[in-house]
């Protein structure tokens, strides 16, 4: 089980939201019971490259998890999604990290990407997924049209497990 970040909210999540969607999905997943949660924060690649922003806020999110600026969970990256979830990728690629094929939670660069990676996990790797958005008060439950009923039952248990 993990949690894909931002499917449907933040369209282009500057580093200061995306500070805050890290903090957010760290306490949805401490209030399903995982301590430490491994967040792995995806690009297209592996390596820091200053026109791909979504290298560089990766960079900077794990130093500053680093730094013990995000705190209660571990941060690494810039990681492409095979590495992300897959061990021998990370292996094969000469990736070490304690994040790299064992993430609780994945941060996509921003709305197309988290959108496009819940959609095919759900609809071509059959995945069973729960929604919720996170930052108010309360989660706030958010399914797909397409979502079916077992989507949407899971999704309310989400949200009181982690409200």
């Amino acid at each position: 089980m993990f949690g894909v970040t931002d499917a449907a909210m933040n369209i282009a999540p500057d580093l200061e939201a995306k500070i805050q969607i890290i903090q957010n999905a760290v306490n949805a997943c401490h209030g399903i019971g995982v301590e430490n949660p491994k967040v792995a924060v995806v690009a297209a690649v592996e390596t820091v490259n200053s026109k791909m922003e979504a290298t560089v806020h990766a960079a900077r999110l794990r130093k500053m998890n680093r730094n013990g600026v995000l705190t209660r969970c571990i941060v690494d990256g810039p990681f492409a999604i095979d590495i992300a979830v897959n061990r021998e990728a990370a292996n094969h690629k000469g990736i070490e990290s304690e994040v790299a094929g064992d993430c609780d939670m994945i941060l996509v660069p921003d709305i197309e990407a988290g959108n496009m990676l819940y959609k095919a996990l759900n609809f071509l790797g059959g995945a069973v997924s729960a929604a919720v958005v996170l930052g108010a008060s309360a989660p706030i439950v958010l399914t797909s049209r397409s979502d079916d009923e077992r989507s949407r039952l899971l999704s309310i248990a989400l949200a009181a497990c982690i409200g």
